[in-house]
């Protein structure tokens, strides 16, 4: 298995599905915009999957990678390489697809519940079938893409995830996180962490080990099938 990454600061990483990748023997590349002269690949061709991961920017500045990772992710889509977006990467994949981008009635910081979005249907409906308990950090959202499937929703966000055919998904959530992951964002971004209805501390954040095994479980299931319909 090939997979390459779409990384967008050095610390928001691959958390647990690094380990996903390492069970399976699978090489990885990557492209990380942070770094002056990245470049995308020209061609998908042979890549078996392309993990696009989050950031804090928006998927709306006015930066000329966004562009060109947006250009890397129509390719990658129109050569039936397998699709996972992530928090940026999902409204990025939106983007993509013809939806818009906007900035969320409520900040949602910290682990809150998922349910799956009413008539919730298509390849990866089952996975969000019940109260799932994930880990955000965002502050914008996105349409459904014409075409795609409206998987999940929170309190704070009616739009969590979608899918788009069978071997795209955009998730605006972190199933990936692990403690470490926590630990680096609020290093790096302790600035987002004002009073609010969805957002939590720190210290609530990082409370319970259970949340990241758990979550850090359903991303596997989200992989496998991933990776199941590429085959």
């Amino acid at each position: 298995m090939h997979a390459h990454v779409f990384q967008h600061v050095p610390y928001e990483g691959l958390g647990s599905i690094a380990d996903w990748l390492a069970t399976r023997d699978a090489r990885i590349s990557w492209t990380r915009w942070f770094d002056s002269g990245a470049a995308s690949p020209e061609s998908f061709g042979g890549t078996d999957l392309l993990v696009v991961l989050g950031g804090p920017m928006s998927a709306n500045d006015v930066l000329p990678w966004l562009a060109a990772e947006r250009d890397a992710i129509r390719r990658a889509i129109d050569s039936g390489t397998a699709v996972l977006g992530i928090c940026l990467g999902a409204q990025q994949i939106a983007r993509v697809l013809g939806a818009r981008v906007f900035v969320g009635a409520d900040p949602e910081i910290g682990w809150w519940p998922l349910r799956a979005a009413p008539g919730a249907s298509g390849p990866f409906a089952d996975l969000f079938f019940s109260p799932i308990d994930a880990f955000h950090w965002h502050g914008e959202t996105f349409e459904i893409p014409e075409g795609a499937e409206h998987l999940a929703a929170s309190d704070a966000c009616a739009v969590q995830a979608f899918s788009f055919g069978n071997r795209v998904l955009g998730l605006q959530f972190h199933l990936e996180t692990i403690s470490q992951s926590v630990a680096d964002l609020v290093a790096h971004s302790d600035d987002h962490l004002k009073p609010g209805r969805f957002i939590q501390s720190a210290g609530e954040m990082l409370a319970d080990p259970a949340r990241f095994a758990a979550a850090n479980r359903i991303m596997a299931r989200v992989l496998e099938r991933l990776a199941k319909k590429q085959q």
